[in-house]
């Protein structure tokens, strides 16, 4: 029986995690699969896209996440809901799946941190779009903030989400007018991402009216951002763990795989120093 063929496809996709994690993934599930590297730029999907479908299943990031939806047969609730897939899964049809929600909200979930009440979430882009949808769905009480230069972004996202979920609550602001009180903040902005390791993307008097922060950033682990929220006394939560579940839940999709949070952890903790190697 020959060995089943999986990859992640993006462009550029030069110092990318996921061989290292998945192969580590399909280990501790004593699952078989050979995960490589396919460097896919958009215009070169259409040509590409009978290798991939050779493949058991693929991963997708930047730029092709809403690129490959055409080339699918079908598409879970989820997907469908934000207009992405991270996650596809080849046999009679071609179905794309997101595992980024899941992977934030295990990630949460795993690290002690309760998806509810006021949530702070910082940025507009496309992983904030994820934290953002995931408030609303929990029903939470969402702040989106941003810089100046990106207000027809999060207008536009605010608009799309209650056009999409009616009963989000959801309201908008600048960075430098965050004020009251948060059961969660979220960094959903590559700020105190390396090299640039001493930067936050809000000032401490906002992280001091935080009870629990997620920092999407995973290099470095322990960002300046976690670092003082638990000097304040929150709970923490850093992105490497949300690459890693996310990453854990496109093997429960091709093979009903299921992780435990310690191994989950250690993966984390393994991957993180895999990446210090990279960098």
């Amino acid at each position: 029986m020959s060995l089943r063929k999986f990859a992640v496809i993006g462009h550029p996709i030069g110092h990318t995690m996921s061989p290292f994690i998945h192969t580590r993934l399909f280990e501790l599930a004593n699952t078989d699969g050979d995960y490589t590297v396919i460097d896919v730029a958009p215009e070169e999907l259409p040509v590409k896209i009978k290798e991939l479908n050779t493949l058991a299943g693929y991963n997708i990031t930047i730029p092709n996440k809403q690129n490959i939806i055409p080339f699918l047969d079908k598409l879970d609730k989820k997907a469908a809901l934000y207009g992405s897939v991270n996650t596809v899964r080849n046999g009679e049809i071609r179905e794309g799946f997101t595992t980024d929600p899941d992977g934030f909200l295990k990630a949460l979930k795993f690290g002690g941190v309760a998806f509810t009440g006021k949530v702070l979430i910082v940025g507009c882009g496309g992983v904030a779009r994820t934290f953002v949808y995931e408030a609303a769905l929990a029903d939470c009480d969402i702040t989106i903030a941003v810089r100046p230069d990106d207000v027809p972004v999060q207008q536009a996202l605010a608009k799309e989400l209650v056009q999409k979920i009616p009963t989000a609550k959801v309201k908008t602001c600048l960075i430098s007018e965050i004020s009251g009180d948060f059961d969660l903040l979220v960094n959903a902005t590559p700020i105190g991402m390396y090299p640039k390791v001493d930067a936050m993307v809000v000032e401490k008097r906002v992280i001091e009216r935080c009870a629990n922060v997620f920092d999407a950033v995973y290099n470095p682990l322990d960002t300046k951002l976690l670092q003082c929220a638990r000097a304040n006394g929150a709970i923490t939560v850093g992105g490497m763990a949300m690459l890693v579940w996310q990453a854990a839940v496109s093997h429960e999709i091709w093979d009903g795989s299921v992780y435990s949070s310690d191994d989950i952890n250690q993966l984390t903790e393994d991957s993180a120093n895999e990446l210090k190697k990279k960098f």
